[in-house]
């Protein structure tokens, strides 16, 4: 497997799972994600232009291949709802081989 066709994972937030949903569903149609994980009921505390914020938030995960990263990084922010909003590519290390190569093949590249 190539470096670009390694699935890598985007941990991402949201002010909730409604919003999450759009936006997962609107990656995976796409093809830029082959899932999302939606992980409901977390709480983010931060400090935000020089206060101390407690939010309640949506964590996603969104599985595609290391060529997608940038553009699935680019979609997200255009949709996404916040100013910054917390986009981090986290790179796989390994895993199910078969479920590497359905990664890939949701995402337009054959396994």
């Amino acid at each position: 497997m190539q470096e670009n066709d390694k699935p890598v994972l985007i941990y991402s937030t949201f002010p909730s799972a409604a919003e999450a949903e759009r936006i997962g569903g609107a990656l995976v149609e796409r093809g830029l994600a082959a899932c999302v994980n939606i992980l409901p009921q977390m709480t983010a505390i931060y400090v935000w232009e020089g206060k101390l914020q407690r939010e309640a938030e949506v964590a996603m995960i969104i599985k595609t291949r290391a060529a997608l990263a940038d553009e699935v990084l680019a979609e997200a922010r255009r949709l996404h709802p916040y100013t910054n909003p917390a986009l981090l590519v986290l790179p796989v290390t390994g895993g199910s081989a078969d479920f590497m190569r359905w990664i890939a093949q949701q995402t337009g590249k054959p396994g």
